[in-house]
């Protein structure tokens, strides 16, 4: 009810009270959609009228002092400086009000709630030649009549709109109508409602304003409430806690509010990835390494015959015959060989693995610290201060504008562009000459970025990954199997006049892989 005619009832007579004969020293905006009015009185301190009508949340207040800043203000209504103030009148049964100068001028508060304004007249049979937020340009054909609306509050009236009270009195607003609901106002007959209409006016009529807080948001209200947070009988000082309250406050919970369900996110995707990690990690000690299959192979070459595709061999491992399949073509020397190869790489992904989940579950027990450290902080500067701090990770929680996405495959962080465009601009401004690209051949799709580990050779498990990911992102999707090629981002070149994404790639490798899209990751 903050910006309710039943609250500026009160509010009004208190501004003219002060205002009266004072003079407009300065009128200006340092901010967007605020408006910041100085005014002397003869006798006492300035008083400052801080106008901010952010659509999501237009409201009054009344500091007890004003810095102006010393840059990126402008001032505003110069027509109005140095006048005095003869009066503030409020408009019948409506959520506006202006102030009357010596000169004859009006300055309007218009507070239409998303749209509200401040309106600048020569005179009251004029319309206005200033308005505050220009974008509103209907309101320059607002005449300030239009706006009164003298209302009959008697029996007659009523009867003759059936009880409704929304058009018996427009300005109730949803506290006061959520007040008769309550009270069966619905299904009540006429006395009744009357009666109740009557009831809710008294109260109205009374200078006792609360604040209460209902789910997030901040609310003012006439009304008895068992929930108030804060309550006084000045209008004025009701209104600057309510500003305090749904402007600062709310902004400053809301800000942090965002912060924990961020850090909750993280929390339990890097809990999710913790546990998969493990089950991996315990399903790859369970297997059998490929290099004692080798170890079998090479045991018993003598016993291989030239040309065979499947022998029982002993396994000296296990004690046992096992079956030993053979690959066409390949001598049993070779697919050793490929053997050994294929365990040297599984032990280089076990500790990759390791040494991810370990870094993983420091990562957890990081933001558990800060999600109670966060929660401890209790306004804005303890706020800012946290997040300019060097030692947490709320920046983690921001959502980056970034034209691609990031993946990590054994520890080396893996790009896929977003779009065509996209493409480009991980290729212009993200990627280092050293960085290895892939791109699923001769077919459009995402370019596809590891990033480069000095001294690290990119291992071929991340390879084969990073290249189904390429072809999963592209027009090989549903191919069994797709040709992906990859070389050095210092091969590949943008020509000037090309299409968005299309490149030319002076030396290139091919890889054979299935495409699979990031949930096996």
């Amino acid at each position: 009810m903050h910006l309710n005619y039943h609250f500026f009832r009160f509010l009004c007579p208190a501004l003219d009270k002060i205002l009266s004969d004072s003079t407009l020293h300065a009128c200006f905006s340092q901010n967007k959609d605020e408006l910041i009015l100085e005014f002397r009185p003869e006798n006492g301190p300035p008083f400052f009228i801080r106008a901010l009508l952010l659509p999501t949340t237009p409201c009054l207040s009344f500091p007890n002092d004003f810095r102006r800043s010393k840059k990126n203000n402008v001032d505003l209504f110069p027509e109005l400086l140095g006048r005095k103030v003869r009066r503030t009148r409020l408009l019948a049964f409506e959520r506006a009000f202006y102030l009357e100068l010596d000169s004859g001028m009006l300055l309007l508060f218009k507070m239409h709630g998303s749209r509200s304004n401040i309106l600048l007249y020569p005179s009251l049979q004029e319309r206005p030649i200033r308005l505050f937020r220009k974008e509103l340009a209907e309101d320059r054909q607002l005449y300030v009549s239009e706006l009164e609306k003298p209302l009959s509050l008697d029996w007659d009236r009523f009867v003759s709109l059936d009880g409704n009270a929304s058009q018996f009195l427009p300005t109730l607003g949803k506290l006061p109508r959520a007040w008769l609901k309550a009270r069966g106002y619905l299904s009540a007959g006429l006395e009744t409602r009357f009666r109740l209409i009557g009831e809710l006016l008294d109260l109205l009529d009374s200078p006792l304003f609360s604040i209460y807080q209902e789910e997030e948001h901040y609310k003012l209200t006439l009304l008895p409430c068992e929930q108030a947070l804060e309550t006084t009988t000045d209008p004025i000082e009701a209104a600057n806690r309510y500003y305090q309250k749904a402007v600062v406050r709310q902004a400053f919970e809301q800000e942090k509010n965002r912060l924990l369900r961020g850090m909750a996110e993280q929390r339990k995707k890097t809990e999710n990835y913790i546990r998969k990690t493990r089950e991996k990690l315990a399903l790859m000690e369970a297997e059998a390494s490929p290099s004692q299959l080798a170890d079998i192979i090479m045991a018993n070459l003598h016993q291989i015959p030239a040309g065979a595709e499947k022998i029982k061999l002993f396994d000296f491992y296990a004690d046992k015959m096992i079956e030993v399949r053979l690959k066409r073509g390949q001598t049993p020397q070779k697919q050793a060989e490929n053997l050994y190869r294929k365990s040297k790489n599984k032990k280089i992904e076990f500790e990759q693995v390791r040494q991810n989940l370990a870094r993983k579950e420091a990562l957890l027990v990081s933001l558990e610290q800060e999600a109670e450290d966060l929660g401890m902080v209790q306004d804005f500067r303890s706020l800012k201060a946290y997040i300019k701090s060097e030692d947490h990770s709320v920046d983690r929680t921001k959502s980056e504008q970034l034209p691609f996405k990031r993946f990590e495959i054994l520890g080396f962080e893996v790009w896929v562009g977003k779009s065509a465009r996209s493409n480009d601009e991980l290729l212009r401004r993200y990627v280092w000459k050293d960085d290895l690209w892939l791109h699923a051949k001769d077919v459009s799709g995402s370019h596809v970025v590891i990033k480069n580990q000095s001294g690290t050779p990119v291992p071929a498990p991340v390879l084969e990954r990073a290249a189904s990911l390429a072809a999963y992102y592209s027009k090989s999707k549903t191919s069994g199997l797709a040709a992906v090629m990859y070389t050095p981002c210092k091969y590949v070149r943008k020509v000037k006049g090309s299409a968005p994404g299309a490149v030319t790639v002076d030396k290139e490798k091919v890889v054979m892989v299935p495409p699979e899209g990031p949930e096996s990751l």
